[in-house]
């Protein structure tokens, strides 16, 4: 099963799709999910959230939010995206 990431912001979806990995920035550092990853929630401080897919490293700035991981689902509800 692919891993999938979804992130959303108040002003809409941003972005959604397979990744190979994702990074993010935990409120207790920095951490990344790979495939079959534990489900977790946790809340996100400002900093970078990247991933990677076929298309290659993405990087961005978020200002906070929450993050769900479940059953090779990354949701992310980022406060903004810079």
């Amino acid at each position: 099963m692919a891993l999938t990431l979804e992130i959303i912001t108040p002003d809409g979806s941003f972005y959604h799709g397979a990744v190979t990995s994702a990074t993010l920035p935990g409120a207790l550092g920095a951490f990344q999910v790979l495939n079959n990853h534990a489900p977790i929630i946790s809340a996100l401080d400002k900093g970078p959230l990247s991933y990677i897919n076929d298309e290659g490293n993405h990087s961005f700035e978020i200002d906070g939010g929450v993050v769900e991981v479940q059953k090779n689902k990354i949701t992310v509800l980022a406060e903004s995206i810079k």
